[in-house]
């Protein structure tokens, strides 16, 4: 612990590896571009799931499982999917010691085997809609692989439903970018953009892609979460029909939609700093951490006593009573600050004799961010702080990204600004257009957004013609 994390200022993406390794939550596997989420890791990652499928239950979903091997002419009945997915694909082509029939895929992502399913399941409107998610691992065969942002293999979920028509299907694919925000912006405290992909950038055999963007600490963009109409594609592809009201035979209409640990890797980015994590409440495997400070075992027997009553004190709180001998109060305070606990308590003989303890917030350094308050408070005071905590992570993240946002009007000002953060900017909708910039500056669209802030119509920042829309330009991971 006693070495310090490289800065941010310094080395960014050393930063960023540095703390996942020594907060432990996670290592790279023997397997090139794998790795191993360690407890501390997986326990983000569970609150993670757990905020994300509470909403989706919320909203009439159910979980279920598919397999993880896909015939390979599944894929190939989508012509434009497979031709998205043929670089990154894993493929078997023996098992049990001979040479398979036909070669299987390792779920890169599960359109095609859960659209074959449908396909036996629904017959009349009367079966619609379908709305199912699952919770899975999926492999893509990445070349440049970041620990969280960009692996070979990752865990995620993916929600695939079935509608009788297109506006359902259109209203099942905004409400699931819905509540991505919704819990992006709650439980993450991280401000996003809601907007539609650009036709190259959206989901391979999709009619439409939305996503939300997201501002990291360097000021690249990440795409959070993404929900797909997939109009009638997969409908065709896979024979998904149904019998409507008037007896007549109609093809379904499909959506996917999904979200993966990249998330957690968006929570490490968007409010971690020098020392390490800065995890928001919400989502913190520990809420709290009591540090007992004594001398000698008298005092460490009064202090601890008082800590285990202030931790039962605690109820309904995910609390962590740092009672090791073999480590100094100065070594568990940087422990933990490395891991992000939102909140700290301090008890010493002192803070005992005077029924009081110290609280010492993760996200405020020095004497600002510390208070003493009554022992006898600590139930109430504590969650009010944690809410307190919680809303002032979104507020920064909101006030970075407002303030590294730039609107410029000129090809040169957009070169400019996608240097320094997100360059709001009219976009006439020409794919050279946005060819030229990716070329030129390594910044794409990241979206449209939904929310046009009311504005009329301008010129393209690239080429000046007319356009009715601006796009959100960004280098991204």
């Amino acid at each position: 612990m006693a070495k310090k994390i490289t800065p941010r200022s310094k080395d960014y993406s050393r930063w960023y590896t540095e703390v996942i390794q020594r907060a432990e939550l996670a290592d790279y596997a023997p397997v090139k571009g794998c790795m191993v989420v360690r407890p501390y890791g997986y326990a983000l990652w569970e609150n993670i799931k757990e905020g994300l499928d509470r909403r989706f239950k919320a909203t009439g979903h159910v979980n279920a499982y598919f397999p993880l091997f896909i015939p390979m002419s599944f894929l190939q009945k989508e012509a434009e999917h497979v031709e998205g997915f043929s670089p990154e694909l894993a493929v078997v082509t023996h098992g049990g010691g001979k040479e398979l029939e036909e070669p299987l895929v390792v779920r890169p992502t599960s359109e095609t085997i859960i659209g074959h399913m449908y396909a036996q399941w629904v017959q009349s409107y009367r079966d619609l809609p379908i709305l199912i998610n699952q919770w899975a691992n999926v492999v893509r065969w990445e070349m440049r692989t970041r620990l969280f942002l960009r692996t070979t293999e990752f865990l995620w979920q993916e929600g695939h439903t079935v509608h009788a028509t297109y506006e359902e299907a259109q209203e099942e694919t905004l409400r699931m970018l819905n509540v991505y925000a919704d819990f992006a912006e709650n439980d993450a405290a991280i401000p996003v953009i809601k907007g539609r992909k650009s036709e190259s950038e959206k989901f391979a055999g999709a009619d439409m892609s939305y996503t939300i963007e997201a501002m990291m600490g360097d000021r690249r963009a990440l795409q959070a979460g993404t929900s797909h109409n997939l109009g009638q594609n997969f409908a065709k592809a896979f024979d998904i029909k149904y019998l409507d009201q008037n007896n007549e035979l109609q093809y379904c209409w499909t959506t996917s939609w999904g979200v993966s640990w990249r998330i957690l890797g968006a929570v490490i980015m968007v409010h971690g700093d020098d020392q390490g994590l800065i995890l928001p409440p919400k989502l913190a495997p520990y809420q709290v951490v009591i540090v007992p400070i004594w001398r000698g075992e008298e005092e460490r027997s009064q202090v601890l006593e008082a800590a285990v009553q202030v931790q039962a004190a605690l109820e309904g709180v995910r609390v962590k009573l740092d009672d090791r001998d073999e480590y100094s109060p100065g070594w568990k305070f940087n422990e933990w600050e490395l891991r992000g606990v939102p909140l700290r308590i301090e008890i010493g003989p002192r803070d005992v004799a005077q029924e009081q303890v110290v609280l010492a917030r993760r996200d405020v350094a020095g004497p600002e961010g510390k208070s003493a308050v009554a022992m006898s408070e600590l139930a109430q005071r504590v969650p009010q702080l944690l809410d307190t905590i919680q809303a002032d992570l979104l507020a920064r993240a909101r006030k970075f990204q407002r303030d590294n946002t730039y609107e410029p009007t000129t090809y040169e000002e957009l070169k400019e600004a996608v240097g320094k953060g997100f360059a709001l900017a009219y976009w006439c909708g020409d794919a050279q257009c946005e060819a030229k910039v990716k070329d030129e500056t390594k910044a794409t669209i990241r979206c449209i957004p939904l929310d046009q802030g009311g504005i009329g119509p301008g010129h393209c920042v690239v080429c000046g013609k007319e356009a009715s829309e601006r796009a959100v330009f960004a280098r991204a991971y």
